[in-house]
């Protein structure tokens, strides 16, 4: 061993702080972590003794007991009132479900979580619905990129013709700055929304600006390109934007904003800090002066004092309450909204910054190697610390969570496995390098439970790829509906189980007409990506089979005799997506392929009116409404 060099971690210490020394990999081949790996994790990590810290400033319990670990005291509940904890034979057989204080007779006092048994189920038998890419949902009015009045629009439009939901791309907030990132999987907070969706057109300040007719000509003349440049709609928009806040501003604000403020808290306030400071100082958050690199400085007390500073702050918490309005109307036009949690979050965004002593920030998250990608993934989202979370009273996840949610009917949980364990990458290492670390997911699990519980909505689990039984059986305990693909599943959709989305395919994934004209594996070869070129030509014959369609069907036909087969699954949720409507032959993501292939920036080939109107979503509505 080199000197310096940290001896290897023993498999006890390992064990203990929740770290994989390999994995099965998809051909069901161990494959041993590197030594360097297993150093890197448990250095990230801090993980120095023989084990992590006991105990949790949160303790998260069943509604239902057992409670073993509650001593007696008093349980003050956070609605009011209080329930005296004797003895375990003594005690009630259920405790309310919330976050209450625990007071013993010691003095000690405890903060308690305690969960429901499920979440909620969705309100309807069987429903169906539409997944959209909402940047991509353009209307003819559309500022270059879909937003939330054309979401408004859809939700009307789909709930009159019998659709339930609309399951929607993460909406988080990217980075501030003149280039919005394209992927809605690499936010800078899960915790609030991407101001890029607003409808200027429905901001009240804004429509008769001297600069509205002008900048709405250059915005809606960029639908003519299919290719949405988010920087070029971000300047068009945030010009509008800022000058319809200093007029809100002039008119002394809303009670309602002001109530948001409060409301949003701690949480909000830290994120707008992180948006003026960036602005300030640029990014990474890494380089800025060290005296502002940490949220609770003193520094970053006293700059929020300037009254500059003040008002940048006040401007991007504006943005945020105005998403919100425009969000929470779209939830009330028809269609309910199913929104998506991504995995992570950029480590050099807000939530990284804020709740930076959580996170592992020199590793990243991603997945080993599988038949659907020969390479692994590298996602570039670096990991919560479990242990470090844990002593957070899980703090920033609660906030997450409670931020996704607010105006949800459901919850898509992107990579839902993440709660029991995440394939850690060191930093500068490729997927090859990486191995799992767990998490404390009892406890996650449950405030998950709780969380939606509170907000009333289902929850759905992208569980596709390699998951443990383990894992499965508890999501399907708590009452987290799993997923089922039609390129996934080797039994057809009438096989399928109730308690699942049922769907074709993901934005990962190729479409209907990727696949029946070969235009996604052409795609694959020519971004050079190592393709298992019989996988590909598998999922042709699966939907030849299974549709009964000869080699010269018509796209479209397919497409309709798939969504029919698709409406025979039991599935209590069944998705249909709209590239499927419009017969788009290009995925929205090809993983793998950062800057050679317009990933997330793609539009529909039609505006909404038009697809809307079509033959063929009339005919995927009617199939799966009838079933």
């Amino acid at each position: 061993m080199d000197a310096g060099q940290a001896a290897l971690p023993s498999p006890a210490q390992l064990a203990a702080w929740g770290v994989e020394p390999g994995y099965w990999d998809a051909s069901g081949l161990w494959r041993e972590a590197p030594p360097e790996t297993l150093r890197a994790v448990m250095g990230s990590m801090c993980a120095s003794a023989p084990a992590p810290p006991d105990g949790s400033p949160l303790l998260v319990v069943d509604e239902q007991g057992p409670w073993p670990a509650l001593p007696e005291g008093k349980l003050e509940l956070e609605t009011g009132g209080a329930i005296d904890l004797g003895p375990p034979e003594d005690r009630p057989p259920a405790l309310p479900p919330g976050y209450h204080r625990l007071r013993t007779g010691e003095g000690n006092e405890l903060a308690v979580a305690v969960c429901p048994p499920a979440c909620p189920s969705p309100p309807y038998d069987r429903s169906w619905g539409w997944s959209v890419q909402l940047y991509a949902a353009r209307s003819a009015g559309s500022w270059g990129i879909g937003d939330f009045a054309d979401l408004a629009a859809l939700a009307e439009w789909a709930g009159r013709n019998g659709a339930r939901f609309l399951l929607l791309n993460p909406l988080h907030a990217p980075v501030p700055g003149p280039t919005p990132e394209d992927s809605p999987y690499f936010p800078s907070s899960r915790c609030f929304l991407n101001p890029l969706y607003i409808s200027v057109p429905d901001v009240p300040e804004a429509a008769d600006l001297p600069c509205f007719a002008r900048l709405a000509a250059k915005a809606t003349a960029l639908n003519r390109q299919r290719l949405i440049s988010r920087a070029q709609v971000w300047a068009y928009k945030s010009e509008v934007l800022e000058t319809a806040f200093e007029r809100f501003e002039q008119r002394g604000g809303d009670v309602d904003f002001d109530c948001y403020l409060e409301e949003r808290g701690k949480a909000l306030d830290g994120y707008t800090s992180f948006c003026a400071l960036a602005e300030r100082f640029g990014l990474p958050w890494q380089d800025w002066p060290s005296e502002y690199r940490h949220p609770s400085s003193p520094a970053v007390a006293q700059v929020a004092l300037e009254p500059s500073f003040c008002r940048r702050k006040r401007y991007h918490a504006w943005l945020q309450w105005t998403c919100e309005r425009q969000l929470r109307r779209a939830a009330r036009c028809g269609a309910g909204l199913v929104l998506d949690l991504a995995v992570g979050v950029d480590g050099n965004g807000a939530d990284a910054w804020l709740w930076q002593d959580t996170f592992a920030l020199g590793m990243r998250v991603g997945a080993p190697p599988d038949n659907f990608n020969l390479s692994g993934q590298d996602w570039g989202l670096p990991p919560w610390v479990p242990w470090k979370l844990r002593a957070a009273a899980y703090e920033p996840y609660i906030e997450m969570l409670r931020g996704v949610l607010r105006p949800a009917m459901g919850l898509r949980v992107d990579h839902v496995m993440g709660l029991f364990r995440l394939f850690w990458v060191p930093l500068g290492q490729g997927p090859s390098a990486g191995t799992y670390v767990r998490f404390p997911w009892q406890d996650m699990l449950g405030i998950l439970r709780l969380e939606s519980c509170r907000a009333g909505a289902f929850v759905i689990g992208e569980d596709l790829g390699t998951v443990e039984q383990e894992a499965r059986d508890a999501l399907a305990a708590s009452g987290v509906l799993s997923y089922r693909l039609f390129w996934f599943e080797d039994r057809r959709p009438h096989e399928w189980p109730p308690n699942a989305l049922g769907a074709v395919t993901t934005h990962d994934l190729p479409t209907v007409s990727g696949v029946w004209t070969g235009a996604d594996l052409e795609a694959q070869h020519s971004l050079g990506l190592a393709v298992d070129a019989n996988s590909a030509k598998a999922l042709r014959q699966r939907l030849a089979e299974w549709t009964g369609s000869d080699d010269d069907r018509p796209v479209e036909d397919v497409i309709e005799a798939t969504y029919a087969l698709l409406a025979t699954a039991p599935c209590s949720l069944l998705a249909a997506v709209l590239e499927d409507a419009a017969a788009v032959v290009e995925r929205p993501n090809m993983p793998g392929t950062a800057g050679a292939w317009p990933n997330w920036s793609l539009a529909l080939p039609q505006p909404l009116e038009v697809i809307e109107e079509s033959r063929l979503a009339s005919v995927i509505a009617r199939h799966l409404g009838g079933r």
